[in-house]
Parts: structure tokens; sequence; C-alpha cells
């Protein structure tokens, strides 16, 4: 009988992941991981304990501060430096596919599994992942610095299923409570709202939002860290004469005067025709240094056609055949290929116009 540690949170996904499992015949381990939001970390292991009783398997709770503290701090800091972080993917990348996946391997497990939408396909040539088939919550991009190696001891039993199809089996088998709620986006922000945390832990100081066309101070801002790439709503910039019947927009953020740039009307500011990814993670090694595929420059983006050209030092360039609209630096460019195979991501460094 094979052996595979799933991942638990103590929420619908993970325990129905552990459930169909064991329904296959592997023998389980549950592993839980504390978190530091005091809000819910007390109820996610009494739930992780209650589940693993009800389906008699073994229950493990470790505790990986130090690895959640280089997310929390990648975090911060990508903020502090005017970019736009994406502390998932780290997460995914230094803590529950390194030191978790490492301690399955410790318990001499064959696999270590989740409950995240994706699907892998393990062959002779390495494994490949893939989206999964809900693909309104297709997790792939959160994985796309994973390694082949690492993916080589990895199981994704909801790769198959929806969400919908995942509810009825936890409702079924009295798997959690029904008022058990999803996953925080930001673990350890739990409810507190982004700005109230940074007003509380890294308080910043107010500076000129400046019309980038005219070079004019148009309102001032309270913190740089606070705003966005392409963001409209929050500006308090509106009404400004001559300009009642337009939108305000963020265009940029310039960290080393503390200001951040605006425009208004159409946006066309907004639009780049390529970018630079640094750090790029090659899931699987591609066959030439240039190639077509599609990306997703953010999460919720559909696919869009690209060139890719693979430069020096884990670099790729990568230009659109459509220019694109409010790409954003920090935050993670995910390759794909047309058949949904994830080829690897990596961070986005530099807007080309």
């Amino acid at each position: 009988m094979q052996k595979v540690v799933v991942g638990l949170s103590g929420g619908v996904d993970s325990s129905v992941a552990a459930y169909l499992l064991k329904q296959q015949g592997y023998e389980v381990i549950g592993l839980h991981m504390r978190t530091e939001n005091p809000e819910t970390s007390a109820e996610d292991e009494f739930q992780v304990k209650a589940l693993c009783e009800k389906l008699g398997i073994k229950c493990v709770v470790v505790d990986y501060k130090d690895d959640m503290q280089l997310v929390k701090d990648y975090f911060i800091n990508e903020y502090l430096l005017g970019r736009t972080p994406n502390p998932c993917v780290i997460c995914n990348k230094e803590v529950k596919f390194k030191p978790l996946l490492n301690y399955a391997q410790e318990l001499k497990a064959d696999y270590f599994a989740t409950g995240h939408y994706a699907r892998i396909e393990h062959t002779e040539k390495g494994s490949y992942l893939k989206k999964a088939v809900d693909t309104d919550k297709d997790q792939s991009y959160f994985l796309c610095k994973l390694t082949n190696e690492q993916l080589s001891h990895v199981l994704f039993p909801l790769g198959e299923l929806t969400k919908t199809q995942v509810k009825q089996i936890a409702k079924d088998n009295n798997l959690v409570s029904e008022s058990t709620k999803e996953s925080y986006d930001i673990c350890f922000l739990g409810s507190q709202k982004f700005k109230d945390f940074m007003q509380t832990n890294y308080p910043e100081k107010s500076g000129n939002i400046i019309d980038e066309k005219t070079n004019k101070v148009v309102g001032t801002h309270t913190g740089i860290s606070k705003y966005t790439i392409g963001q409209r709503r929050g500006l308090n910039i509106g009404g400004k004469k001559g300009f009642e019947a337009d939108r305000w927009f963020v265009t940029k953020k310039d960290i080393k005067t503390n200001t951040v740039y605006v425009s208004c009307g159409t946006s066309e500011e907004m639009l780049s025709a390529a970018c630079l990814v640094g750090d790029f993670n090659f899931i699987n090694l591609p066959l030439t240094t240039e190639f077509n595929c599609n990306v997703k420059l953010r999460y919720r983006q559909a696919d869009q056609p690209t060139k890719v050209e693979v430069l020096n030092n884990n670099t790729v360039k990568l230009t659109y055949s459509q220019k694109q609209r409010s790409v954003t630096i920090g935050q993670f460019a995910v390759l794909y290929d047309e058949n949904g195979y994830c080829l690897g991501g990596g961070t986005i460094n530099e807007i080309i116009k």
C-alpha cells in the first residue's frame, strides 16, 4: 500500500482530498501546519483532528513559523518597494512544497497531496502540471514556481472535479461543518484589511498624486503601498476642472520620490507591448529559446497569446500578440501551452511600452 501525506487546512477542499485518497486505497496521514492567524488557528486545528479521527488516519501538527515569516517578509518588502506581490505563489514554493514536502518524505511517504485545483500527469519523461477541469477554480497559476522534481512526488486529488462536486462529496460524507469558511487570501492577515495592517505595522508618509500628462499635483496619497497600477477607486481626486466626465486611474508609482502618478481619460497609458520576467522557473525545459504560447499576467486573466524569448539569468521576454492593459511589476507571468499545460512562471520586473 502506498503512503500519502495530505496537507490539511481544516477547509472543505483538503478534507475531500484526504477522503478521496483514503477511498482510493492509500495509507493516508493528515499534516496540518499551524498558522499565525489567531482568529482561525485553534478552530482549524480542531477541524483537522476531528476529520482525521473520522477518517481513521494519523494526524500530525507542525509549526513552520520561520518559513511563514519568509513569505510575510516578501509580501511586506515588495509593497514597500512599490511592487505588487503575490504571497500565495511564494507560500506554495517556500512552505507547502518545501518543508512540508520534505517532512512527508521523512515520513517515508510515496506522495504529498493537497486540495489544490490542478492536475499532474506523471510520465517516464517527467511530471507535467496542467489546469484543473474546473477552470474557474484552477490554481495552477499559484503553482508555477514548483520544480519537476517536486511535482514528481505530488498528487492533486481534486484536479478532475468541480468545486460543486467537491462540496457535494463533503456534504454527503459529513466531512466538515457547513459553517466552515473559505481560506483567507492572505492567511497571516486574517480578517484585517491590508491597509490597516500596513498602517499599524509599517506606517508610511503621505505624498503627492501627480497627473502624468501635465506633471501637476492633483491630490495627496496616504501611503504608496495602498495604491495599485490601474486602480480607479479611492483616489479622491474626482471633479477636477476640465476632467469632470472622465475617471482617474493609477499609471505608476515612484518609491524614491514617494509619488503616485495618475492619468485621466481612455487609459491608453496603461497599455504595454511586452515585459521582462525574472527568476523564471520552467517546470519542463523548453525545446527552443523562442516559441509561442499563452500567458496569464494575473490570476483571473484569460490566456493571452505571446511570443517567448528565453534570455540569460533565468529571464524571459514576453511580447504579446495584442497590447495588454495594467501589467503590474511584482505580479507573476505564467505560461501555458494550447492544451492547458503550465510551463512555469516568474516575476514581472519591467514593462515595455
